[in-house]
């Protein structure tokens, strides 16, 4: 393997630890800013000595310094400590709602591709005709809607099941990167066409469909497969609100629902997850980029 990829990989494993570790500790501390959760598990009439043994047993009543080691050697060994409000290991909890989550990712990075990247091409092959302004309108009002303001606009079918249940969602959280590609993939598209081989397959008789297939697309494909890496980080992101809107049953939701609740395992299980996630995925994806263009691992 090149060793200027190899120090590519090196320095993003160290930014994905990086990364995960600092979304946890902004996270921790944050938590704790709102409040601990013992009074939600004792009655209104409870005096002072009985909150104050239930912030002993859940382990609330320890300095913050020590919670958070106490904290961070368990999540090194994937002990997330037991869930406030469904007194079972968090873990297991957690990672029975990544299928749902990784479903309706899969799906709207989907619609993303099948929707952002021809859209994308057609403008560029098309510049300055009425399907690239129409192109271009959608791509601006696809990044500026907000996602729950969309989702209620799409919100018929809710829960999962059917293809039914994961087109909606689908589509709501898949807007957003789907009109990011087509703008990236149009401009990606548009430099490659200006290019002199371009030109000189077009002169030697190949048809246009035959220039952008064998040429075109794959010259422009980097920063297509690129933005395409990212945009399932973004999606990740975009979960927690869509899948609270349509019930989804995900980590998005249970992370929102344990935040009402204050269930601090719960909430601290699910974001580093996805944290991890996210970091796991944007490191997979610069490696592709940097095998892809080794000008990359050399810069």
């Amino acid at each position: 393997m090149d060793a200027g990829i190899v120090r590519l990989i090196l320095r993003r494993v160290l930014h994905l630890v990086i990364v995960v570790l600092g979304v946890y500790t902004a996270l921790f501390f944050l938590l704790r800013l709102t409040g601990g959760p013992a009074l939600l598990y004792v009655s209104e009439d409870a005096g002072p000595a009985q909150i104050r043994r239930v912030r002993e047993q859940l382990g609330l009543a320890d300095p913050l310094p020590v919670q958070y080691v106490r904290f961070l050697g368990r999540a090194m060994v994937g002990d997330f400590g037991l869930s406030l409000r469904y007194n079972q290991p968090a873990l297991p909890l957690v990672l029975a709602s990544v299928p749902a989550t990784l479903e309706l990712t899969a799906a709207a990075l989907l619609v993303t591709a099948l929707i952002g990247v021809p859209v994308g091409i057609v403008s560029a092959t098309r510049r300055n005709s009425v399907a690239d302004h129409l192109s271009l309108a959608a791509s601006l009002v696809g990044q500026c809607v907000p996602t729950f303001w969309l989702g209620i606009l799409l919100l018929p079918a809710s829960g999962r099941g059917t293809l039914t249940h994961v087109l909606m969602p689908a589509l709501t959280l898949g807007a957003y990167s789907a009109a990011r590609v087509a703008r990236l993939t149009r401009s990606s598209v548009l430099d490659v066409l200006g290019q002199e081989f371009v030109r000189t397959a077009r002169s030697k008789g190949l048809a246009e469909r035959a220039v952008i297939l064998r040429h075109v697309l794959k010259n422009a494909a980097i920063p297509i497969v690129a933005i395409l890496g990212l945009s399932v980080s973004t999606l990740l992101g975009g979960a927690v609100i869509t899948e609270t809107i349509f019930d989804w049953p995900g980590v998005g939701r249970l992370m929102v629902q344990a935040v009402f609740v204050r269930d601090y395992p719960i909430v601290q299980g699910t974001a580093f997850l996805i944290a991890a996630m996210v970091a796991l995925i944007t490191f997979v994806t610069d490696a592709l980029y940097a095998w892809l263009d080794p000008r990359i691992s050399r810069a």
